[in-house]
């Protein structure tokens, strides 16, 4: 996937959880259907939080990784 190809960064980094998902929940709101939006968190409980808030949404987790502590998520807007 292309950096460009993302409309929205969203930096939740330093944040615990629920505040990584409502940062999210904000972002996306701003998002046109199918535009990608990124998010970096260092809580480690936001994998499991993404994963259940996309499949709650709608939305698609469309890709996950980490390193260094941080954890990144693309998510596609429905």
């Amino acid at each position: 996937m292309a950096t460009q190809d993302i409309k929205l960064k969203v930096d939740a980094s330093g944040l615990s959880c629920p505040l990584p998902i409502l940062k999210a929940t904000q972002g996306i709101k701003t998002l046109q259907s199918g535009e990608l939006m990124e998010v970096v968190a260092t809580d480690p409980g936001s994998v499991k939080d993404f994963a259940a808030w996309a499949s709650s949404t709608g939305n698609a987790l469309v890709e996950q990784d980490s390193a260094n502590g941080k954890f990144r998520f693309v998510v596609r807007r429905k």
